[in-house]
């Protein structure tokens, strides 16, 4: 009788040790995710990176470095919380997409984004800024950024991470609703790599006659400056919906 009931205090304790052990692990856990949260850096450089030649397109205070295409100061974008910030509330008449004041050739672009509920936007390259083109997605092709609960969400070509109307993904990448994700754009002599979360979801080369009869096939052929630099600026996309963008960072190759 004693034994059984030693046993079950010793079985009781065990328990109750294990219990305590796992909480204690899940408190660190939950603390070391604070302390990171809470220590995160944003549009800075390290030194490292300066070395290598990377410079930010967006300093985390100004729209320093941006311009409405074809205008001046936007009016729909904003500074918010250390990233560039579309306000829904704000509408207007036309897209105000966001242009780069210098234009690249070859390089390696990375930034973070996050996209509101059902919201469509997207990094527009090679932009060519000319009066008689109305809007960036008339020259630039797309890097697309969409909603995980977007309508189009089942259309392949309209995924994110996706060249825009003309191939899905290459690889799967998923995207969570309401949660930043990573972008990398590769241009380098014409030949473009699309990445999102690390995963590479689209390639394509500009120089190539292939890409000229793809632009035949879609409803781009309407826009006779579409797809045809290898060169140009970085055009962030007003699409209406509320959009955020920071560590924007560039290197020339």
């Amino acid at each position: 009788m004693h034994i059984k009931i030693f046993g079950l205090l010793c079985l009781t304790l065990i328990i109750i040790s294990c219990k305590n052990q796992d909480k204690e692990e899940k408190t660190s856990e939950w603390h070391t995710k604070q302390v990171a949260q809470e220590n995160e850096s944003h549009n800075t450089l390290y030194d490292i990176e300066k070395e290598q030649g990377w410079e930010l397109l967006f300093d985390g205070e100004t729209l320093q470095g941006w311009h409405v295409y074809n205008s001046g100061a936007p009016s729909v974008w904003e500074v918010k919380e250390g990233a560039l910030h579309r306000n829904p509330s704000i509408e207007t008449e036309s897209n105000e997409d966001l242009v780069s004041e210098k234009s690249y050739t070859n390089y390696e672009l990375v930034l973070e984004w996050k996209i509101g509920n059902r919201g469509n936007s997207g990094i527009f390259i090679n932009v060519q800024e000319k009066p008689e083109v109305a809007t960036a997605y008339q020259t630039g092709p797309e890097y697309q950024i969409l909603d995980p609960n977007h309508m189009d969400q089942d259309i392949p070509v309209k995924k994110s991470g996706c060249l825009y109307g003309f191939s899905p993904q290459e690889n799967e990448a998923i995207t969570n609703a309401g949660e930043w994700n990573q972008t990398r754009i590769k241009q380098e002599n014409g030949k473009v790599e699309f990445y999102l979360n690390g995963v590479r979801t689209a390639t394509q080369d500009f120089t190539a006659p292939e890409w000229h009869e793809k632009i035949k096939g879609t409803n781009f052929t309407n826009y006779p400056e579409f797809g045809k630099a290898n060169q140009g600026k970085i055009s962030l996309q007003d699409w209406y919906f509320e959009v955020w963008f920071r560590d924007i960072k560039i290197r020339e190759l």
